[in-house]
């Protein structure tokens, strides 16, 4: 069953890549007293995802926090190398927190994965954004399959005023 507005994130790990190589972040790291911004794309590197979603929100990630945001994050099931080199091509440092999912086990634990095998891609994470308060979903954004437009910057940025 998929996480809903009013459900507390589950609990999980990610990879990001440190200054010694892949580091574990968990979620109480991530969520615990903190205002953040979760959106995730079925892959890193894919063209909606590298042409418009990670892109809006690097654009509008000052405007984000001016909102009250802690944090701004990407999920993607990739490992942390591709999470990391797909960050650092689209100017994502020090704005946009790039995570990996690389088993797919978060997105299964929020019931958000998706069956992306028909395209070579085994199973990924659907497209969406939410606003978490201390661990608490406020806002939760799922896009259709195939589209984009709930999911934007522009979308939180509207949610957190």
């Amino acid at each position: 069953m998929a996480i809903k507005v009013g459900d507390r994130m589950p609990q999980g790990k990610f990879m990001l890549m440190g200054a010694n190589g892949p580091e574990a972040l968990t979620t109480d790291q991530l969520f615990s007293g903190k205002k953040v911004v979760l959106f995730a794309v079925p892959g890193a590197f894919t063209p909606t995802c590298s042409a418009k979603h990670l892109p809006g929100f690097i654009q509008h990630a000052d405007a984000l926090k001016a909102k009250g945001v802690d944090t701004i994050a990407c999920m993607a099931v990739n490992d942390a190398f591709v999470m990391s080199a797909w960050g650092k091509s689209a100017g994502a440092d020090g704005k946009v927190l790039m995570l990996a999912d690389g088993n797919g086990e978060y997105t299964r634990a929020l019931g958000l994965e998706m069956d992306a095998s028909k395209f070579g891609m085994g199973t990924r994470s659907q497209r969406f954004s939410m606003i978490v308060e201390d661990g608490v979903v406020k806002q939760l954004n799922i896009e259709p399959p195939g589209q984009f437009g709930v999911s934007s910057a522009e979308t939180a940025l509207q949610q957190l005023s």
